[in-house]
C-alpha cells in the first residue's frame, strides 16, 4: 500500500470519487439507516427500503446487490480514463507497470484474507482453515485481468473478449453436466460454480457453503463488469460533438438496455449474485452505468460538487476505510463518544442515532486525511 500526498496534476473525475464514496457509504453502516427510520417512525415505506439493504437470499436482485459489482465497474472506469498500450513498448518500459500490477493484485488478495479473519481473530496458521476468496481479492483479480486486456489489445479485441466471456460463462452454467445434478442447475449445491469451488478452491468457503460468493469460477465473468466500466470511462473522456448532456443520456440509455437485457435473460439464467450469472452481470452493469450517468451529470456537468462532497471524502480512501472496518470496532468508538447524547433522546431513535454516530466517526477520520491530502493507494 502506498501513501501519497496529492500534487497538482491531472484533474480527477469528481463524479468517480463521489460514486465510489456513495458505494462505500452503505458498506460502512449506511445500510442500517432505513431500519432505524422504521423503528423511529413506524412507516412501512422505510421497512421496504430496509429490505433493499440486504443481499438477495439466492435468485433476485436488491439495491445492496449492486454495491460490489459497482466497485468493480468503477475500477474499470479508472482504467478507461487514461488507457494505455504496453504491447508496443520495449520490455524494460513495460516491467514497471507489470511489477506494480502484480504488487497491487497480491496486496489486495492479502488484505482480503486479513479482512475475512478480522475483528480480533486473525488468520489461522492452519492453511486449510483460511478463507482465501474475498471481496478485495476479486477486485484485485478483475482489475488485473482487465488491465492486461486493455494494455495489450485494441478496442475490437476487447469487445469480442468481453462479450465472449459473458456468452461462454452463461453457456457453461447452462450446459456443463455436474455429477449428481445434471446440467442447468442453479441451486446452491448443484451449480457448476459449487462443483468447482468444492473441488478446487483452497481453504474454506464463505460460511462453509458449497459455493463461495467470491469463488473461483464466478471471478472470471466479473471481469466483464470491469471491462464495461472501462468502456464507460473511455466514452466519458472523449470529446463529443453533441456535448456532455448527450454523452450522459447515451450512458443512461445503455444502462436501461442492459437492465432490460438482463431481466429478459432471467427466464433461462437466473439473476444471481453468488453465482455471478450472465444475467446478473447485465443487471448490475446496467445499474452501474445509470448511477455513473446520474453522478456525472450532477457533479461534472452541472457542477453541483458541494452536494457530493461527503461522498468524495469517502471515495478518495475507499479501500483503507473498508479494510479498517474489519480491524477497528467503530461501533465501540461511536458509542464511547456519543452514547450520552443518544441516551438523551427517546429510545425509539437510538438505532438511528447510533447509525449516524458510527458513520460520523469513520467519515471524520477520512475528512482529516482528505484535508491533509493523504490518500492510500493499492
Amino acid at each position: 500500500m502506498q501513501t501519497t500526498q496529492s500534487k497538482a496534476g491531472k484533474r480527477r473525475l469528481m463524479s468517480l470519487d463521489a460514486l465510489r464514496g456513495f458505494d462505500m457509504f452503505w458498506i460502512l453502516g449506511g445500510e442500517a439507516i432505513f431500519s432505524g427510520l422504521f423503528v423511529w417512525t413506524g412507516w412501512h415505506g422505510w421497512q421496504w427500503a430496509d429490505t433493499q439493504m440486504h443481499h438477495s437470499q439466492w435468485h433476485g436482485f436488491t439495491f445492496y446487490d449492486v454495491i460490489f459489482p459497482l466497485f468493480i465497474f468503477l475500477s474499470g472506469v479508472t482504467l478507461g480514463l487514461s488507457p494505455k498500450r504496453l504491447d508496443k513498448q520495449l520490455l524494460y518500459q513495460r516491467i514497471p507497470f507489470y511489477k506494480q500490477s502484480i504488487k497491487r493484485l497480491l496486496l489486495l488478495v492479502c488484505f482480503g484474507i486479513l479482512y475475512n479473519h478480522g475483528w480480533g481473530t486473525g488468520a489461522p496458521l492452519i492453511l486449510d482453515e483460511v478463507r482465501y476468496a474475498s471481496v478485495l481479492g476479486r477486485i484485485g483479480f478483475t482489475w488485473f485481468f482487465a488491465a492486461m486486456l486493455v494494455w495489450h489489445t485494441g478496442l475490437r479485441t476487447q469487445i469480442i473478449v468481453t462479450f465472449g466471456i459473458l456468452v461462454v460463462y452463461g453457456l457453461a452454467q447452462l450446459f456443463i453436466v455436474v455429477p449428481g445434478y445434471g446440467m442447468g442447475d442453479f441451486s446452491v449445491g448443484g451449480s457448476i460454480n459449487a462443483y468447482v469451488d468444492t473441488h478446487f478452491l483452497p481453504g474454506i468457503s464463505y460460511q462453509n457453503r458449497a459455493v463461495d460468493p467470491e469463488g473461483i469460477l464466478s471471478t472470471f465473468p466479473a471481469v466483464v463488469n470491469a471491462m464495461i466500466g472501462f468502456f464507460a470511462g473511455c466514452y466519458i473522456v472523449k470529446d463529443h460533438p453533441k456535448g456532455e448532456w448527450f454523452k450522459a443520456m447515451s450512458m443512461l440509455l445503455v444502462g436501461i438496455l442492459a437492465l432490460v437485457s438482463g431481466w429478459c435473460l432471467d427466464f433461462a439464467i437466473p439473476v444471481n449474485k453468488d453465482l455471478w450469472t450472465s444475467s446478473f452481470i447485465l443487471v448490475s452493469s446496467g445499474w452501474s452505468i445509470i448511477l455513473l450517468a446520474i453522478f456525472y451529470v450532477v457533479i461534472d456537468v452541472l457542477k453541483w460538487q458541494k452536494i457530493a462532497f461527503p461522498f468524495m471524502v469517502i471515495g478518495c480512501n475507499a479501500i483503507i476505510i473498508y479494510l479498517l472496518s474489519s480491524l477497528i470496532n467503530w461501533q465501540y468508538t461511536a458509542t464511547s463518544l456519543f452514547g450520552g447524547v443518544m441516551n438523551a433522546f427517546p429510545s425509539l431513535s437510538h438505532n438511528l442515532i447510533a447509525t449516524f454516530s458510527l458513520l460520523f466517526v469513520q467519515w471524520l477520520l477520512l475528512f482529516l486525511m482528505y484535508q491533509r491530502r493523504v490518500f492510500f493507494k493499492v
